[in-house]
């Protein structure tokens, strides 16, 4: 099971991304766990938890060069796409996922 986590300032829009993303992976029977989270836990989330990418909600992009520096390394970290966000299109943001996942792979 690969994870798809989420995070952003609170996780309201974030939540319903990641909702829509689960039931794309579900319909598509793709073995992939898709959640959300404030980033204020993801140090917690990251101990308990094996991520295989790690997303940044729009709130949260400011963060980016702080999370990719402390978890890069061993995670593909990205910011969800401004316009599949506001579209809420969770298919294109979980392919984007998948890909940099698969390029992360073959590093």
């Amino acid at each position: 099971m690969k994870r798809v986590y989420l995070f952003c300032d609170n996780g309201m829009s974030t939540s319903m991304m990641a909702q829509r993303m689960q039931d794309v992976a579900d319909s598509h029977n793709l073995p992939i766990e898709c959640k959300a989270f404030s980033y204020k836990i993801i140090q917690d989330i990251i101990e308990k938890n094996t991520l295989d990418c790690i997303l940044i909600g729009l709130q949260t992009k400011f963060l980016f060069d702080e999370i990719n520096k402390k978890y890069g390394d061993k995670t593909p970290v990205m910011v969800i796409d401004p316009t599949d966000y506001g579209m809420m299109d969770a298919e294109k943001v979980l392919k984007k996922a998948i890909v940099q996942m698969k390029k992360f792979k073959n590093k």
